[in-house]
């Protein structure tokens, strides 16, 4: 019993699905900001000429105004030029940085639309349960990771800007043009260095997310079979309806005997019901059958509505053996089923 709680099988397909639904998905911030990062630098190198522009056109329209009185009415023309300069500048790549993190989610974890995860839930507001999460081992380690990571990062990003500084001594002989061409270089090598090392990091916090996801979706053995007999439904309600089932076709059966032309017996364990209609069929059908009780019910159902019971244990076992309801007999059967109808129709007279 003990070992049918233990969390030690592999999350199911039904289970997984459900943790989507409430919004529970194996998502690394990691991934997600090494992706909106790199786009937010590659956005900025491509769009670098025309943020210039607008930022030497705010610079040319400030010194337009030199020597002119401030009054209200120029102040919110300042204000004005300024913000829309501003916005102009950086809405392209606030935009590139919003889409930037939806694919890094999306590319996680696929679509998901889900309003479980914004509902109101009053236990996240427990103080008692916030103290105990904030001191919990799980922040420590995530302290410990998020320092370790911080610092590799800006280690390693200050080596290499160490190295550049001891360029310098050069770069101040050149002249001003090409002393920005490298500084810009130099930045580009920085960020795409530390870049790096933040992509190296989220590889890592996407294996290790995605360990801790489906470890804490694990189910017990117990849970599996729950799942499958709510999937399946109870086994005992199934039962029902198979009685209920064969109930029903049972009665249909039934009702099907005073229709037969003749009943064959074994006499007392078979009875089968045959019926020829030459319009519907080529051959004899089998319109009802059993064993035991349900023989002698259909027996019992033949004499009261006169229909012919004939004695015959081979036949009756072949039928039972070989034929299904509703079903026409076999060739190999013709000739025996044959003579029992003759005989049938000349005690009927047909």
């Amino acid at each position: 019993m003990a070992d049918d709680q233990e969390k030690t099988e592999e999350p199911t397909a039904k289970k997984i699905e459900d943790a989507r639904k409430e919004g529970n998905v194996p998502k690394s911030q990691d991934a997600s900001g090494v992706f909106t990062l790199f786009v937010a630098i590659l956005a900025f190198l491509l769009l670098f000429p025309y943020m210039s522009s607008h930022m030497i056109f705010i610079f040319k329209y400030y010194f337009s105004l030199i020597g002119m009185t401030i009054d209200r009415a120029l102040m919110v023309n300042m204000t004005i030029v300024t913000i829309k300069e501003f916005l102009l500048m950086v809405m392209p790549i606030s935009i590139a940085v919003a889409i930037a993190g939806v694919v890094g989610a999306v590319a996680q974890f696929g679509f998901l639309f889900t309003t479980k995860a914004i509902m109101p839930d009053f236990k996240k507001i427990d103080p008692i349960k916030g103290t105990k999460n904030l001191f919990s081992m799980k922040k420590a380690v995530d302290g410990i990771k998020i320092t370790f990571k911080s610092f590799t990062t800006l280690g390693v990003g200050f080596i290499f800007f160490f190295l550049f500084i001891l360029e310098l001594p050069t770069v101040a002989l050149f002249g001003l043009g090409d002393q920005m061409e490298w500084l810009r270089d130099k930045a580009i090598i920085i960020a795409f260095v530390m870049l790096l090392i933040i992509f190296i990091f989220a590889i890592i916090d996407v294996i290790i997310v995605r360990k801790q996801y489906f470890d804490g979706l694990k189910m017990s053995k117990q849970e599996i079979k729950d799942e499958m007999k709510n999937m399946d439904g109870d086994p005992l309600i199934k039962a029902k309806i198979r009685q209920i089932q064969m109930m029903a076709s049972r009665k249909r059966m039934m009702a099907n005997v005073p229709t037969a032309d003749v009943v064959i017996t074994n006499p007392t364990h078979y009875a089968v019901a045959i019926k020829y209609d030459e319009k519907k069929s080529h051959a004899p059908i089998v319109v009802a059958k059993g064993m035991n009780n349900i023989a002698q019910k259909i027996k019992e159902i033949a004499r009261e509505n006169g229909v012919h019971v004939v004695q015959n244990p081979p036949l009756a076992r072949s039928l039972y053996a070989q034929v299904d309801l509703d079903k026409p007999i076999p060739s190999e059967l013709f000739a025996a089923v044959a003579e029992v109808l003759a005989y049938v129709y000349k005690m009927n007279k047909k």
